[in-house]
């Protein structure tokens, strides 16, 4: 079954498994997604839900999306996406999706928009080699030919200088290693395209659906003793030993 979440990147981190297996990761916060509307083959000729993400003020958006949401009896939303493919009858109008839709090990495809760089030569934006720097050489940074002579013009897909990066791109076949719940958040093993704060979509992997992989568990670092030792028990402890001292 097909299902998905909107979120932000909100960076890169690593985490360790009980082994001391070092696991990079990216940070997703998801928060709470909002069902804003369902297609269905009969009114829409396909099925698919829309999510609504990220609330925003009023004042920030349109009459029209306003009234959208509130169709949907929610809060204005900044970010709106269409998940196809779903078994629609399994959502209602208005409801609450979290991070607890993907489950750890499971494979998933992320997608994002990636860094914009502007306009960028072929040596930083083809990752080609610039010519020789001395001796008299004056072919530094250019593209080089532009082709053979007889077509008597310039084949499509020559790599060339210009526009850099702003692409959607879909990373296939990532693996979810941790879900918090309480925080809202989805750690997605290795790196995913775009810049921290920006929208991501997370999908069932087209490749490898319904697949779980067996994950092994994670070190935590809450120290146990030391939240379950009462306030007053160290109060009285530190009052103790002042007292002594004085005494002395």
């Amino acid at each position: 079954m097909v299902k998905g979440i909107l979120g932000r990147k909100k960076g890169m981190t690593q985490v360790f498994t009980k082994s001391g297996k070092l696991v990079p990761v990216t940070v997703i916060e998801v928060g709470t997604n909002v069902v804003t509307q369902i297609k269905t083959a009969e009114t829409d000729g396909y099925e698919a839900i829309q999510l609504g993400f990220s609330e925003v003020k009023e004042k920030n958006t349109t009459k029209a999306s306003i009234g959208h949401t509130n169709k949907a009896k929610t809060t204005p939303k900044r970010f709106f996406k269409e998940i196809r493919g779903v078994e629609t009858a399994n959502y209602t109008l208005g409801q609450e999706i979290k991070a607890d839709l993907f489950e750890v090990g499971e494979v998933v495809d992320v997608t994002g928009t990636t860094k914009g760089h502007g306009f960028q030569g072929v040596i930083k934006r083809h990752n080609q080699s610039r010519g020789p720097m001395g001796h008299g050489s004056h072919y530094h940074r250019r593209p080089g030919s532009m082709g053979t002579m007889r077509p008597m013009r310039v084949f499509k897909g020559k790599k060339l200088p210009g526009h850099m990066g702003q692409l959607t791109v879909t990373i296939q076949n990532l693996e979810v290693v941790a879900v918090d719940l309480e925080n809202g958040v989805i750690l997605v093993k290795g790196n995913v395209p775009g810049a921290k704060e920006s929208l991501v979509v997370i999908r069932t992997a087209v490749k490898n659906e319904n697949i779980v992989n067996a994950r092994e568990e994670l070190v935590s670092y809450a120290n146990e003793s030391t939240l379950e030792t009462p306030v007053e028990e160290t109060a009285e402890e530190a009052s103790e030993e002042n007292a002594e001292e004085a005494a002395e």
